[in-house]
């Protein structure tokens, strides 16, 4: 999800909400500690040079549970970062959450609440590193198979 989807999200909302992946809600009292740009520059396993660019929220649970992030104070906060930050609103954002360990989560709207969307490593050089090509899978039932012709005498399955 870009960050203009979130900031035209927001006014409409009553209540900031995150769902984990699981469906689970992240406590009403979270934070959101941080929000800037991450940036990446890296080489993939294939040698080609990568530049990634993404707005980055830390979401935290405190002691505070009287505390409520209310929608404007979110849109305020990103107005904030934007001007601080030259963050543009075209840049995907990424979700810190800490679990048993920090996760990153990409960020998607079901309606109500944003829900942290779980993400997977892969490798962005199949072509040049080796990786073999995904086999197609076949269900058995699928194949088309001839009984008369194949189980008979002569019928050359055996």
């Amino acid at each position: 999800m870009k960050l203009s989807e979130i900031k035209s999200i927001l006014p409409g909302l009553d209540n900031v909400a995150f769902l984990l992946p699981d469906g689970t809600k992240v406590p009403e009292h979270f934070h959101v500690t941080e929000v800037g740009i991450v940036n990446k520059h890296f080489i993939d396993c294939g040698g080609t040079t990568r530049y990634e660019a993404k707005v980055n929220f830390q979401l935290w649970n405190a002691n505070d549970y009287e505390h409520r992030l209310k929608p404007a104070k979110l849109l305020n906060i990103i107005n904030l970062c934007e001007q601080k930050l030259s963050i543009t609103d075209n840049l995907e954002v990424e979700v810190e959450y800490q679990g048993d360990t920090i996760g990153k989560y990409a960020l998607d709207f079901d309606g109500a609440s944003f829900v942290l969307v779980s993400t997977v490593t892969d490798c962005l050089a199949k072509d040049s590193c080796g990786v073999p090509a995904e086999k197609q899978k076949i269900s058995l039932k699928e194949l088309s198979v001839n009984a008369e012709t194949c189980c008979s005498p002569g019928g050359g399955c055996c």
